[in-house]
């Protein structure tokens, strides 16, 4: 799926660009035929992108930008094969060659080890590193402030799609009813870092 070029490493700062174009190649490969899902992605990633100027380095910014667009690939069938779509997708990266920090912001995007919890795969998913940080609260925000279809939407409306779409009994409803309130302050603090880059 991906190019035979080697990738990219973190440090590399010269192919930030080529980090991204691949990136978005492989979500259109393994996320592109599933409707609207990739109108989601390519919103969040634009959004990232517009998120991305809060960073300091263009290699930051590639590393969110990049994250967005590979963050759903787990709900491809090709690669789904637990179908907790954090995991799925956080190993096809790690066993792809793929940046630890892309990896590990993948596995753990928007409240994923809350889910994970009321999977039974909160070990699986501790097989990746939990990236606390400025990263992880961009990626939180770009992703939980855009609809299923790439609506625009604030946070509240968001996790009120979520619970509408997914029954009561259903991990991903559970599971919204306790991180919620966590991801709102990751949200927040995404805000607020744009905000002052703004000032």
């Amino acid at each position: 799926m991906m190019k035979d070029d080697p990738r990219p490493s973190e440090s590399d700062s010269r192919n930030v660009l080529e980090l991204v174009l691949n990136a978005r190649q492989l979500a259109a490969e393994l996320v592109g035929p599933l409707g609207t899902r990739w109108l989601h992605v390519k919103a969040v990633a634009k959004c990232a992108t517009e998120v991305g100027r809060e960073f300091v380095g263009e290699e930051m910014r590639a590393v969110l930008v990049t994250a967005a667009w590979l963050h759903d690939i787990g709900y491809s069938p090709e690669i789904g094969h637990t179908r907790f779509h954090p995991l799925d997708g956080a190993r096809y990266l790690r066993d792809e060659g793929w940046p630890e920090t892309i990896v590990n912001l993948v596995a753990h995007h928007s409240g994923a080890r809350f889910e994970a919890e009321q999977r039974g795969l909160a070990a699986e998913l501790a097989e990746f590193p939990f990236p606390d940080g400025p990263l992880l609260d961009a990626l939180a925000l770009a992703d939980l402030t855009t609809g299923p279809s790439g609506e625009r939407l604030t946070y509240d409306e968001r996790i009120a799609e979520i619970l509408r779409r997914y029954p009561e009994d259903d991990p991903v409803h559970r599971a919204w009813l306790t991180a919620a309130p966590v991801l709102r302050e990751s949200v927040q603090r995404a805000e607020a870092r744009l905000a002052a880059g703004s000032a």
